[in-house]
């Protein structure tokens, strides 16, 4: 998902994409573990969109003005 459509995603809508992205690097890292994975860049998809929820879920918790 881009960026654009992860912001006009509610709290709990972001929450629930966390999950499921989490969710999905479990299985893929079991898939790599077991040599059934068959596209290793799914891996790094996948803890790239993490890395953009959680900045985002930051981003909404932080005040404004605040680093």
């Amino acid at each position: 998902m881009k960026a654009r459509q992860l912001r006009d995603l509610t709290d709990d809508e972001l929450r629930q994409k966390l999950a499921d992205t989490r969710q999905e690097l479990f299985n893929l890292r079991f898939q790599s573990a077991t040599g059934a994975l068959e596209n290793p860049a799914r891996l790094r998809l996948a803890k790239r969109e993490i890395a953009r929820l959680l900045t985002l879920r930051h981003e909404r918790e932080t005040p404004a003005g605040r680093s």
